[in-house]
């Protein structure tokens, strides 16, 4: 069983961490404002689906922080993730870079993967 007040302090730090208001949180998260408002106020407990529904639109917020206060918010996964997919990546070297001979086209691009496997994109 959840703590309702301890989830509303949560809840509320995922709102103030993306800058959003009741009124848009329920907006991004498609609930009716009405349903914000009465778990904010300890009036409704949330529902499994709310609860799906923050998490779909908020991949940083981990499940079991969200309900019972156990891990990290924002996700140290999603941070860790994104990291090894950009650690060695350097902006001013990547293949999408705008040409400077404008008169030379780009043909193909192949990105290689650390497991050998490699994607291929022809113009």
């Amino acid at each position: 069983m959840i703590n309702n007040e301890a989830f509303v302090k949560r809840l509320k730090k995922v709102m103030d961490y993306y800058g959003e208001s009741a009124s848009s949180f329920a907006e991004k998260i498609n609930v009716q404002r009405s349903s914000i408002s009465h778990i904010l106020s300890g009036r409704n407990k949330p529902s499994l689906d709310f609860v799906l529904k923050v998490l779909y639109a908020y991949p940083e917020v981990e499940l079991y922080w969200l309900l019972n206060g156990k891990g990290e918010f924002p996700a140290n996964r999603v941070l860790e993730n994104v990291r090894a997919n950009t650690k060695d990546l350097k902006i001013e070297e990547t293949p999408f870079a705008v040409p400077k001979n404008k008169e030379k086209e780009i043909e193909r691009i192949i990105i290689l993967y650390s497991d050998g496997s490699f994607d291929n994109f022809k113009n």
